[in-house]
């Protein structure tokens, strides 16, 4: 075998007809401009931050980081239905998708209780990490904000998979849209004290989001229990607790959503150790973190698009088609990268330039800048990898073989990132860079793991509908 063809094996590349392209497109982009949309809110926020103060922008990725470790436990396990409804749809069991979605709205119910009560952790949680006192008391504002609301972002999450699961992203995309116009506006004016306003500094960051998400879970509510719904679907009639449905809900979303929360966690973890260096370098890397969004949200949206042409396609009983679609999806995602990690390259100066402090001495900011450009050609390696991560995961939830992307998630942030990094900052003082370079070997662990799965095909015939269940 020469070396083009090993390549284009490892790659998986395989030019697909024409048409597999403008499907992954046609149900992808909606969810890639909707977590775009995400991202945006994230960079803006972030951005009006560090034009707020030096502390705040430092606090806001602790803090965000944390509550959301918790909020996207829930949200996994939530968002989750969106396989459940398109393997219904796939199978051509439209009536059981009302049934489905009800089975998390109950889910986001508890949540919405669990998260609040898990505000009140905030003061010991974050006395336990040790940063700065001004930035732990910002840390634990935002992180009791984001808690407190967070119900609202698990709900609007699992309504949305009513459309997503189905293919209809469009719907999804509006909605996000809609909270990003809500979002930003709000988020500046709380945070400055503009319009009218109190100035409430990192607090009304949260409490702007917080309103974006309940708007969001409103618009989607609106949408989804109408009448012609409720004739196709059961969204209004079908609304009883299913007992096997939703442990098969939990047995499979939860193992899905700790794969994400493990993720999370690991860099949680990361940041707060970073944190422990000095706040310049936390204050660099909460940036670029920032910045890397620009690049991950969109991916996710590509992964989520996969999950659910993955299993619209397992339904039928196609599992050639679940492939192709995944390959399809690859060869855009090559694309994609190979512009951002470019554009990384080229401009990082320009793009760090978005989130400078004012208030900030000429010297420090120098060292920020020339710290940040450093970080984001980490990024720009890393991306190849994480891209591709995600794209496989997604094709693996679709099919419900979410153990093993728990299993392994669990074990190589530990093994990888986790505890090299404990180790090497505590005790042996090695500073940012080792930290990154950490990230950079979980990553490439991670797609690796992933990578092997994928071509096992083990995940081909698995399925998280039941026949039994088809014949109800």
């Amino acid at each position: 075998m020469d070396i083009r063809t090993r390549t284009l094996k490892f790659t998986g590349f395989r030019p697909e007809p024409l048409y597999r392209y403008r499907q992954v497109l046609r149900v992808s982009l909606p969810l890639v401009v909707s977590m775009a949309t995400t991202m945006i809110l994230e960079v803006t926020d972030r951005i009006f931050l560090a034009r707020y103060s030096i502390d705040a922008i430092a606090a806001s990725t602790p803090g965000g980081l944390t509550a959301f470790l918790f909020i996207g436990f829930f949200m996994g396990v939530g968002t989750y239905v969106n396989v459940f409804v398109a393997q219904y749809t796939g199978a051509g069991m439209a009536l059981r998708v009302g049934r489905a979605l009800w089975q998390g709205i109950y889910f986001s119910a508890a949540a919405a209780a669990a998260l609040s009560a898990l505000s009140f952790v905030a003061v010991p949680l974050f006395d336990l990490v040790g940063h700065a006192p001004e930035i732990r008391r910002m840390e634990v504002v935002y992180f009791r904000m984001l808690c407190l609301g967070g119900g609202f972002c698990v709900l609007a999450s699992t309504l949305s998979s009513f459309f997503s699961g189905r293919g209809r992203t469009r719907p999804v995309m509006l909605v996000h849209l809609a909270g990003m116009l809500i979002n930003i506006p709000l988020n500046y004016a709380l945070i400055n004290g503009r319009w009218h306003l109190p100035e409430m500094g990192i607090a009304g960051a949260g409490l702007g989001t917080v309103i974006s998400w309940a708007v969001m879970a409103l618009l989607f509510t609106g949408l989804i229990f109408t009448r012609d719904n409720d004739r196709r679907f059961g969204v209004r009639s079908d609304r009883r607790i299913e007992a096997a449905l939703f442990r098969r809900l939990l047995r499979f979303g939860i193992p899905g959503s700790l794969q994400f929360t493990l993720d999370l966690f690991a860099f949680t973890f990361f940041v707060l150790i970073v944190g422990r260096i000095g706040s310049i370098e936390l204050a660099v890397t909460n940036i670029v973190l920032t910045i890397n969004s620009l690049t991950f949200m969109p991916i996710m949206g590509f992964s989520m698009g996969t999950s659910t042409l993955v299993g619209q396609a397992l339904g039928r009983g196609e599992p050639a088609a679940a492939q192709a679609d995944t390959r399809a999806t690859l060869h855009i995602i090559y694309l994609y990268i190979l512009v951002t990690g470019f554009f990384y390259l080229v401009w990082p100066r320009w793009t760090l330039s978005l989130f400078q402090t004012p208030q900030l001495a000429p010297a420090a900011s120098a060292r920020m800048t020339e710290m940040g450009v450093i970080l984001l050609r980490f990024v720009a390696f890393y991306i190849f990898f994480d891209a591709q991560y995600m794209i496989r995961t997604g094709a693996l939830k679709g099919a419900g073989d979410t153990r093993f992307i728990m299993w392994a998630n669990g074990v190589l942030s530990i093994v990888v990132m986790i505890l090299p990094i404990y180790i090497g900052i505590f005790f042996l003082d090695m500073g940012i860079y080792f930290a990154w370079s950490c990230v950079v070997c979980f990553i490439v662990s991670l797609f690796t793991a992933a990578f092997i799965r994928f071509r096992r095909g083990r995940w081909l015939a698995m399925r998280v509908i039941e026949p039994a269940e088809a014949r109800k």
